[in-house]
């Protein structure tokens, strides 16, 4: 099952109720996914700095005093934003690599959830609703963000097996369907140095369009080529820092909707996802096509690109 929603914002005013209006959306898909839920925001971006967004297992042990002992393992300082099971590490963008070394050394329990100079991902075990309640999502501000929340087929229900998952620099991917070739997929992305830490085949998929960006591709063409590499079925949601996409198997047998208005476009696995956005009994509402990339930018035009037969 799983429920996918998405929110890109057109309307700064409304940037202030995203995680709000994200919340209702993600909370309308609990009977899709009653095991564990996430959610992706691209907020306030840190001037100069990037954003390392970590989880922990117990967090009162190994948050305490970890912005400090970081500062003696990197250059520069680092600044720590606290939330429940997560804490937001704010340093130069140029220390992520060397923080995530030595975080494996002073705190091997922690686990990364994202990294970026806007994104936060927090996501847990739990219904939305708790998850929601736990990071206050509801107060969280921005541009645009992603959610899912998850009914467990291939993997256990763990908070690393949660969604949304980040595999690149503000990049993140949530999924709705089953992959079938994802076990070879990943021995060959690790193979070419890519990494994954979950057997999720979710996972699978962000780290496979990682690496088509890395070596080349926009994310349009690497969602693309996703139809020709990526076996079985689904639904794929990707963030970005300046905007989201959507793309589904040329077979598309999981159910997604899409709404746009002058102040928005939204995303939900089902209509009723979206019933409660302003507006929207104005707006143009469809089924995305089969085989066919969607992708909205702040910084471009939006595009709409069908894979030729």
């Amino acid at each position: 099952m799983c429920g996918i929603v998405g929110l890109f914002l057109k309307d700064t005013s409304l940037e202030p109720r995203l995680g709000d209006m994200l919340t209702d959306m993600l909370i309308t898909m609990t009977d899709r996914g009653p095991d564990s839920a996430g959610i992706a925001i691209y907020g306030e971006e840190a001037k100069g700095c990037a954003k390392l967004t970590v989880q922990s297992g117990t967090p009162d042990a190994d948050f305490a005093g970890l912005e400090v002992a970081l500062a003696d393992h990197i250059t520069g300082s680092v600044a720590m934003r606290v939330k429940d099971t997560h804490a937001v590490l704010e340093m130069q963008a140029d220390q992520i690599a060397a923080a995530r070394a030595a975080l494996a050394t002073l705190r091997p329990a922690i686990r990364v959830m994202s990294h970026g100079e806007t994104l936060e991902i927090y996501k847990e075990v739990g219904l939305p609703k708790n998850v929601a309640e736990r990071f206050d999502l509801r107060k969280m501000s921005g541009t645009h963000g992603i959610g899912h929340t998850r009914m467990a087929t291939e993997s256990a229900v763990t908070t690393m097996g949660a969604h949304p998952f980040n595999t690149g620099v503000d990049q993140c991917l949530v999924h709705n369907g089953s992959l079938s070739n994802h076990n070879s997929l990943r021995r060959k992305l690790r193979r070419l140095g890519v990494h994954i830490e979950t057997e999720n085949d979710t996972e699978v998929g962000a780290a496979y369009l990682t690496w088509k960006m890395q070596t080349g591709s926009t994310l349009g063409e690497a969602l693309e080529s996703a139809l020709d590499d990526l076996d079985g079925f689904f639904t794929f949601v990707v963030g970005t820092k300046d905007g989201f996409g959507v793309v589904r198997d040329p077979i598309a047998c999981k159910p997604a909707v899409m709404a746009e208005t002058d102040q928005y476009v939204a995303f939900g696995s089902e209509y009723r996802a979206l019933v409660n956005l302003p507006g929207i009994e104005d707006a143009r509402v469809w089924e995305p096509e089969p085989a066919t990339v969607y992708f909205w930018s702040h910084n471009a035009a939006p595009t709409v690109t069908e894979k030729a037969a």
